[in-house]
């Protein structure tokens, strides 16, 4: 007869199997296009496109990694400009520093990429969502390495909460998130769609998206769990940052979707109006959490004039 003890550890034994082999074949149809170089001790996950030019930078939101840009703004660039998409930490093939919970962290990963891919030299950073959080600490810590700022639907200000998932908060548990998250491959690949439809909405997902943005990468237990550490602390994050946005002396582009259900832009978009001198909001009446793919053409009109503009002085 078996024992206790046996019945309990068998299920969470099949788990951790089936997420190793969900990681395995993730990976395998999925793999790294970019490079990996170090950067503050970690190795860090970087696709280049473009090989002239000044540096672009782009740093991809939640639950995301830097193929999102690889289909959308890089294509309209490369020819132009020095594309750098990194993966953030923990996310994609990019390692996770300790700390990697806080924004500064996170800030200090993309200064080391311009660092070591652009000479240090000026960039255009691109943030999408929780991407424009971090493009927003890497122009407040280095703002040496920082020529203008495209924030792409950013989430920039504590809400006052509400909103925030609850599988996030269990995976992110500091004793039972480890455990749990080996569960995600065999429950969240199942919610892929309806997850993708939401974040587009109102506006229709690209029938190629899951492929082309390497989504499934996901629901591997170690990104599933960096990304709900992530989202978890970010309010507290953003709370401490939101104050020093008056720093912020570089011309500020943000692209705004009135129908955003993700965030709300109101919220976020409204306060930073009233602290950063050189911001442009683009108004997109109609638009969603996703302008990358639905504007493109747009925002890469927006990063080659910002761009231009330094190359002209």
């Amino acid at each position: 007869m078996l024992s206790a003890a046996l019945l309990v550890s068998l299920p969470v034994l099949s788990a951790c199997v089936h997420s190793a082999i969900y990681t395995s074949r993730a990976e395998a149809n999925y793999p790294a296009t970019g490079n990996l170089i170090d950067v503050n001790g970690t190795k860090t996950h970087v696709i280049e496109s473009g090989k002239m030019g000044a540096p672009v930078l782009m740093i991809h939101g939640a639950s995301a990694n830097a193929q999102e840009f690889t289909h959308t703004l890089a294509p309209l660039l490369e020819d132009e400009f020095r594309v750098l998409m990194a993966d953030r930490p923990g996310h994609g093939y990019s390692g996770r520093p300790r700390a990697s919970d806080e924004l500064a962290t996170q800030a200090a990963q993309m200064a080391g990429i311009l660092e070591a891919r652009a000479g240090g030299e000026k960039a255009v950073v691109v943030g999408h969502s929780f991407g424009g959080a971090v493009a927003l600490r890497l122009a407040l810590d280095r703002p040496d390495l920082v020529e203008a700022l495209v924030l792409l639907a950013p989430v920039t200000h504590d809400w006052g909460g509400g909103g925030e998932a609850w599988y996030n908060k269990y995976a992110a548990h500091p004793v039972f998130g480890a455990p749990l998250t080996q569960l995600i491959p065999i429950i969240g690949p199942g919610r892929l769609s309806s997850g993708i439809n939401g974040v587009f909405h109102p506006e229709a997902a690209p029938p190629e998206y899951l492929e082309k943005a390497s989504v499934p990468l996901l629901f591997r237990p170690r990104t599933f769990r960096a990304n709900a550490k992530d989202v978890t602390n970010l309010r507290g994050e953003l709370a401490a940052q939101q104050v020093r946005y008056d720093e912020l002396k570089m011309p500020v582009t943000v692209y705004n979707g009135h129908r955003d259900t993700v965030i709300k832009p109101a919220l976020h978009v409204g306060k930073l109006q009233h602290q950063v001198p050189h911001l442009e909001v683009v108004d997109l009446p109609g638009g969603g959490h996703m302008p990358h793919h639905i504007h493109s053409e747009a925002i890469a009109g927006t990063i080659r004039t910002l761009a231009m503009v330094d190359t002209a002085e």
